[in-house]
């Protein structure tokens, strides 16, 4: 049975730390492949940064391209919304009965799991890989030592989309955090500019 993790974010847009941390999870676990799984814009959220689906799924696609472990998902898009990730493991695993799934996540997020909707039923039937994060606050002492919470000790990556974001308003060059195909394609549409 495939063992595979899912990453989820908006990638808004996805940068090297992104793909630092999935590759270095595939390599570092027993984790067969990472998907990358963009969330949808939330219909009921206003973020003008946001970019389309389409186009954070594209940039995705083309950033993962050369990873043979690494996978873009645009399941989430087709889920009505707003959705919670409870939901989306649930229609995951039904559509792929032959796969286990896991669930990967940061540091800074598990510190607010205990918040999450449903999440003592996301560990009843999903493992979640965590990745180091610097953040505060502190995590709840049921998630220490917790047999389906694995720590993998990836590199803590301190780039974040928001800052590429503020550096293309600026006009600085981010090109070492993007990858070659998602700067161009950031570049030959002008996005984050304004």
């Amino acid at each position: 049975m495939k063992n595979i993790g899912l990453y989820f974010g908006t990638f808004n847009p996805i940068h090297v730390g992104h793909l630092i941390i999935a590759n270095h999870m595939v390599e570092n676990s027993d984790l067969d492949e990472i998907w990358m799984v963009v969330t949808p814009h939330n219909p009921f959220k206003k973020k003008n940064s946001l970019l389309d689906n389409h186009h954070r799924f594209e940039m995705v696609y083309k950033a993962t391209e050369e990873y043979d472990k690494i996978k873009p998902s645009d399941i989430e898009f087709k889920l009505p919304q707003p959705n919670y990730t409870v939901n989306t493991l649930a229609h995951i695993s039904e559509k792929f009965p032959n796969v286990k799934f896991n669930l990967i996540m940061g540091e800074d997020n598990l510190k607010s799991f205990h918040k999450w909707k449903n999440y003592e039923a996301i560990l009843d039937d999903y493992d979640i890989y965590v990745y180091p994060r610097i953040s505060d606050g502190i995590i709840e002492t049921q998630f220490n030592n917790h047999p389906k919470i694995h720590r993998v000790n990836a590199p803590i990556v301190e780039v974040s989309s928001t800052m590429i974001r503020n550096a293309i308003k600026e006009s600085k060059n981010v090109r070492p955090l993007l990858s070659e195909e998602v700067w161009k394609y950031i570049d030959e549409m002008n996005f984050y500019k304004k």
